[in-house]
């Protein structure tokens, strides 16, 4: 009788453990499963709206140079950006502190060693908080916008800096792609200086070296007929705002003269049409019997 009455009690111990946990699967082990899976739908439904918002705002671009799009288009698309990368870090963290509370972990105990934790982190992650504020301030001052060309001054970076398309901003980093296709990655904090050479409009300017025995006037009404020429010209007439502009001479050496020519053009256009009005140039030039030195070039392109 009494090894029946342990062996009832050895098996009434025993199941206690499995009926405890078959519970807590039915409950609180539910709820887990339901909410990573809610926060895996919800997160992949972000990113879907994300990349449907900006797909959206990329239509009217389509076929065109993705350099050439209204400031109102490049802005929507970076707080597209920076709006689904948000929610996906706060639907990551509220996941996480629900199912701590599920497996029972007392959250409150965690208040004086975090908040230890939390002033450590404030002091080596300065860096993140100094980026994701000047990515604040990027994003609400439409400094840039995705689509842009911009040349970007890092500190303790090259004094050139970087240039080329901004292919992505989030509050953290800016990522443009250079000419030579290099992806440049670099965090917001750092940048010093932002020059957007695509915004509202830009301008090409070639400096042409004349000889010294031309004659200046002969040379500018050459280059003022170019001009004319090439805003008549169908392509490049859909590049320029307006004819490009004979500015006169802009230094004079002991055997050459230097006369600036400029033209505003679409933003980010200022490279192609530099390029076509050097080859316009040195041909009017040829043309007439006038020896244009090796030296030709184009000025750095500026934007308003």
């Amino acid at each position: 009788m009494i090894s029946a009455v342990g062996t009832s009690t050895t098996v009434i111990t025993a199941s206690a453990p499995l009926s405890d946990i078959g519970h807590w699967a039915r409950g609180s082990g539910l709820e887990v499963v339901l909410l990573v899976t809610g926060a895996a739908l919800l997160t992949r439904l972000a990113t879907w709206l994300g990349d449907r918002v900006t797909s959206r705002i990329d239509v009217p671009a389509t076929g065109a140079d993705r350099v050439v799009r209204t400031e109102a288009a490049k802005h929507r698309h970076a707080v597209a950006q920076v709006v689904t990368w948000t929610v996906l870090v706060i639907v990551y963290c509220l996941t996480a502190v629900l199912v701590l509370q599920r497996f029972g972990v007392p959250l409150t105990g965690f208040v004086a060693p975090a908040t230890i934790v939390g002033v450590a982190l404030g002091f080596g992650a300065q860096r993140v908080v100094q980026d994701i504020l000047a990515g604040f301030f990027i994003i609400a001052e439409r400094q840039y916008g995705f689509g842009d060309l911009v040349r970007l001054l890092v500190a303790g970076g090259p004094a050139a800096g970087s240039t080329g398309t901004v292919e992505e901003v989030t509050l953290r980093i800016t990522r443009i792609r250079t000419s030579s296709g290099e992806v440049v990655t670099t965090s917001n904090g750092q940048i010093v200086q932002v020059i957007n050479l695509s915004r509202d409009w830009a301008r090409a300017i070639v400096d042409v070296p004349i000889p010294a025995t031309a004659d200046l006037t002969t040379v500018s009404d050459l280059l003022n007929r170019v001009g004319a020429e090439a805003y008549a010209d169908e392509t490049l007439h859909a590049l320029l705002l307006d004819a490009p502009t004979v500015m006169g001479v802009e230094s004079m050496d002991l055997d050459e003269f230097k006369i600036r020519v400029v033209a505003r053009t679409q933003p980010g256009r200022q490279f192609e049409v530099g390029r076509t009005l050097r080859a316009r140039i040195g041909t009017a030039l040829l043309r007439e019997g006038i020896i244009v030195p090796t030296d030709l070039d184009t000025a750095a392109p500026t934007s308003s």
